[in-house]
């Protein structure tokens, strides 16, 4: 097995293991976040239904210019923004297998910044 397989299955458990302990309802969705190198998105999805309810990400804010933890915050307000138009104020936060620092942490005060209750 290769190192990336090896760093690939590590973040898969531990998305499972935040997941296992994170499940979105039509009354509190959850709000999950994907990060990568270049972007960061997020969506807030019902897990019960099946569907998600609002999303955004890096390419919506146009953060040229700007550093990447900027760019995370106004993903987090934007969300927040879009959220609250489709009649949500609380959320379960979904770091996926990313830890709580950074980008992420910067997406999170965003949205909270936003009015997202989490």
């Amino acid at each position: 097995m290769s190192i990336m397989e090896k760093k690939k299955r590590a973040g898969e458990r531990r998305a499972t293991r935040v997941r296992g302990k994170v499940r979105g309802t039509p009354e509190r969705p959850r709000l999950s976040v994907f990060r990568s190198n270049r972007g960061i998105w997020a969506q807030v999805i019902d897990d019960q239904n099946g569907r998600t309810l609002a999303s955004a990400g890096s390419a919506n804010v146009g953060g040229d210019g700007l550093a990447k933890k900027e760019v995370a915050a106004k993903v987090g307000a934007l969300i927040a923004e879009r959220a609250k138009a489709a009649g949500i104020e609380r959320v379960v936060f979904d770091r996926g297998s990313y830890l709580y620092h950074g980008r992420v942490k910067a997406l999170a005060d965003g949205a909270r910044e936003g009015g997202l209750d989490f």
